[in-house]
């Protein structure tokens, strides 16, 4: 998204850090060091350096208080800020147009690739204004093209660093929280989601059903077939899990070995018809020595069921030992709140 930002507290702290930094040397290089310079001119440098420290306290102490859309115009306010100090003290040395590189990598760091070229081609325009006002002629148009396409380059480089972070942290996260046989979600991001999901339920009343699956007598597939044909199995169990599950919010995990647990918002009955769409599709794959394997499956919901995510994975760990009690190969619903 163009006005997207990303790592809210690096940014409130990277804000906070320059204005805090900015007001003191404000003072000390705009007002201390030039006493003799105009009294508008000093006024001006001390309520801008004022400005500056309120700022960066709020953005230390109470990011929260400021509004949303302060932390992607930030980059261009401080462009305005740079710009106007440097026509107030007549400086269009390089050491002057330098401060330029914060809003810089702020906007390239924190922002979209559109904010990142919009913040280089603001400081463009903001160092011509200056030094084409204040540097000789003969100067001017070379100082103005190397800031232009020395920003530009560093804007450039440090959005593609990110974005190619961005996906390397993306694939990392998908393999940290999926089975990598599977596909399917692993047991900790299964664990985060199914507090989440209870936890709501409860609040909210809307429902959120747990489906424990186990594949029936895996153990002689393996023995019989060899263990290539259990992962095809395994696999197939997923890939039937997640398409019975396509049209509702659902999550399906491998908690280990031949068993599965699928989350799903709805209640028992919607529940149970999952688990038979699931186990039909099942029946229905080819490809497998001996045929697909059964399933035995137990459903437990909260807040019907349980109130905690404890409480719902005991139910319905119970009711899937009911299921296989019963024979396998069969669905069996928590029937009374525990």
């Amino acid at each position: 998204m163009p006005f997207q930002l990303r790592d809210k507290h690096g940014a409130t702290r990277a804000v906070a850090y320059l204005m805090l930094a900015g007001a003191p040397y404000n003072v000390i290089t705009g007002v201390l060091m030039q006493l003799g310079a105009p009294p508008a001119e000093l006024v001006a440098l001390v309520v801008t350096s004022v400005s500056l420290f309120v700022i960066g306290v709020v953005c230390w102490r109470r990011p929260d208080a400021l509004p949303e859309q302060f932390w992607l115009v930030v980059p261009l306010l401080a462009i305005a800020v740079v710009t106007g100090l440097n026509f107030a003290t007549q400086d269009a040395t390089t050491a002057a147009q330098l401060f330029y590189l914060w809003p810089l990598l702020y906007a390239a760091t924190f922002l979209s690739r559109t904010m990142g070229y919009l913040t280089a081609a603001s400081i463009s325009a903001g160092h011509a204004a200056v030094v084409f006002n204040y540097a000789p002629m003969s100067q001017a148009p070379t100082d103005w093209i190397a800031m232009t396409v020395a920003m530009a380059m560093t804007a450039w480089v440090v959005i593609n660093l990110n974005e190619r972070n961005d996906r390397l942290r993306a694939v990392l996260e998908v393999q940290a929280s999926s089975d990598s046989l599977t596909g399917a979600a692993n047991r900790r991001a299964f664990d985060e989601a199914l507090q989440h999901a209870v936890h709501q339920a409860v609040d909210d009343g809307d429902p959120a059903a747990l489906v424990l699956i186990d594949v029936d007598h895996f153990k002689a597939i393996n023995d019989t077939w060899g263990h290539a044909t259990g992962d095809l199995a395994l696999r197939a169990v997923a890939d039937a899990l997640r398409a019975a599950g396509k049209d509702t919010q659902h999550l399906v995990a491998r908690l280990g070995g031949d068993e599965f647990a699928v989350l799903l918002r709805c209640g028992p009955e919607q529940a149970f018809a999952y688990a038979e769409s699931a186990r039909a599709r099942l029946g229905a794959t080819g490809g497998l020595p001996g045929g697909p394997p059964a399933l035995s499956i137990g459903i437990g919901v909260a807040p019907h069921h349980a109130h905690a995510a404890e409480e719902l994975q005991r139910v319905a760990d119970a009711a899937l030992y009911q299921a296989k009690e019963n024979g396998r190969g069969r669905t069996s619903v928590v029937s009374s709140a525990s």
